[in-house]
């Protein structure tokens, strides 16, 4: 299949043409969340990057199975050291939840959210609690080959013997010898015959509730393993991409290439491609750094940063205007901006279908269609389609003014151009188009709020709070803000 796709590879750290192994298939691995807690701003720039390349790849004609797993166990607080407790373990504890309860609370909120964000869902979405027995197998063929040991119950992989052979740290620029000059004692690792030695096998302490049998011990699989033995499974022992978030570098992504290059003899991936973080006064967006904004909170506008709510459409547009691997920082002025800017964009885009076509063409058109491919095909150079989209809405505007002419040839160009990369790349999409629940549900609630809003209006407050708590015991929680009143239903 000819194109000219050229894609970023962190591991070569150059810019390439893309040339799939199975053409026209393509292999895709990207790592999901860890589904513990409330999916930030910081979760929608991977959602979203990804989704455009898997966009793109379907557009050239190649037929893509995205993989995305859900972490549901596993991921402990100290990933270092492979101590504290496991995260979802943590949060059950907190809300008095089964770990079960939690996963499926979270990872329905996270749907939503890609539902809301429009990305599309991927071909196959793992959960690292289905998969142990996969998991297990590759723990076994890596203590075979001896690249693993058992201490206690408890397997790690031998980092050291590993380098022995291979280049433990090619993927993030990290040397093994100069980690270990430079390290520290970490805390949990007595055990190990190394401090950077990582857990595939992690032995339960009494009264954990998330372990499996094993021959070792009953327990559960470390973090990293997961990725290695589901995107084998389902892409192969050698695939296309894999994707995510700068910060996975290292370590995850450093130990899924170890675990399976020692498990196989060569590395699965091809092709590493990673985004870069969205900051905040320029640090890095995180749960652990307590500095994130929640999805549903921009989207209700209910945060201290923000000054009002925001659609999950300009959510994705803030995004797509910076380069997926430069950094992003957040404000609520650059949020206003990309909500006027998509405004602008969309009202070209519904001018241009009321447009009649003159006789002759005052402007070329060919050349932003090819501006909009190019920049595509140049690693996903998603401002310079917005910027190319930006003068076609100019030329769109100039004709409703009079000011140029377009025949009906270069109009039908124009309107392809705003549908296909507007829409169809990009993702974006008027607000009535995408998550927007216009069921019968959503009229009764908006019905009842109306009612509570007269109530409001009446000073009747006692009718007010008794609307209010009937729709909370239905799941339906509600907001006041300056703007109105927003709802959603949980979960």
């Amino acid at each position: 299949m000819e194109h000219n796709l050229r894609l970023y590879n962190s591991m070569t750290r150059r810019q390439d043409r893309f040339v799939p192994l199975n053409s026209p298939f393509v292999g895709m691995y990207v790592c999901g969340p860890t589904v513990y807690s409330d999916a930030h701003l910081g979760h929608a720039r991977p959602a979203i990057i990804f989704d455009i390349l898997f966009r793109w790849l379907l557009h050239l004609g190649y037929r893509v199975r995205y993989v995305r797993n859900i972490t549901d166990v596993g991921h402990l607080e100290n990933e270092e050291s492979d101590s504290g407790d496991d995260k979802i373990l943590k949060k059950a504890r907190q809300e008095q939840l089964e770990p079960m309860e939690v996963v499926q609370k979270y990872m329905n909120t996270f749907h939503r959210n890609m539902y809301q964000l429009n990305a599309l869902p991927p071909s196959i979405e793992p959960r690292a609690t289905g998969h142990i027995i996969e998991q297990q197998e590759m723990i076994r063929k890596l203590l075979q080959a001896g690249y693993a040991y058992e201490v206690n119950g408890s397997v790690y992989f031998d980092v050291v013997r590993y380098n022995e052979k291979y280049d433990y740290g090619k993927l993030s620029g990290r040397r093994l010898d100069e980690l270990m000059t430079n390290s520290r004692d970490l805390e949990g690792s007595d055990e190990k015959k190394s401090p950077f030695d990582f857990a595939l096998w992690k032995k339960a302490a009494p009264g954990h509730i998330m372990k499996w049998p094993s021959e070792w011990s009953e327990g559960y699989p470390g973090w990293h393993l997961e990725c290695s033995a589901m995107s084998i499974k389902y892409l192969g022992e050698e695939f296309d991409i894999h994707g995510g978030g700068m910060d996975l570098k290292f370590p995850h992504h450093e130990c899924e290439i170890a675990q399976s290059a020692a498990a196989l003899g060569k590395e699965s991936v091809h092709w590493w491609i990673h985004n870069n973080m969205i900051t905040i006064n320029g640090q890095k967006m995180a749960r652990s750094l307590g500095n994130f904004i929640t999805l549903d909170q921009l989207f209700a506008g209910n945060h201290p940063l923000l000054t009002s709510a925001y659609s999950p459409m300009t959510i994705r547009f803030f995004i797509l205007q910076a380069h997926y691997r430069s950094t992003l920082d957040f404000s609520d002025e650059a949020l206003q901006a990309a909500s006027q800017g998509l405004e602008k964009l969309f009202n070209a885009a519904e001018k241009a279908a009321t447009l009649k076509p003159s006789d002759t063409s005052t402007v070329e058109v060919e050349s932003i269609r090819n501006r909009c491919t190019g920049a595509m095909n140049d690693d996903l150079s998603t401002p310079l389609v917005i910027a190319a989209l930006f003068d076609a809405a100019r030329i769109i505007n100039n004709v409703a003014d009079g000011r140029e002419k377009l025949n009906a040839c270069d109009l039908d160009m124009l309107r392809s151009i705003f549908a296909t990369f507007t829409g169809d790349i990009l993702g974006l999409v008027p607000e009535e188009k995408t998550g927007k629940d216009t069921s019968l549900e959503a009229s009764l609630v908006e019905m009842i709020l109306k009612m509570r809003q007269e109530a409001r209006e009446q000073k009747d407050w006692a009718r007010s709070d008794v609307i209010r708590d009937a729709l909370a015991k239905m799941g339906i929680t509600i907001k006041d803000n300056k703007e109105g009143t927003e709802w959603k239903k949980e979960p």
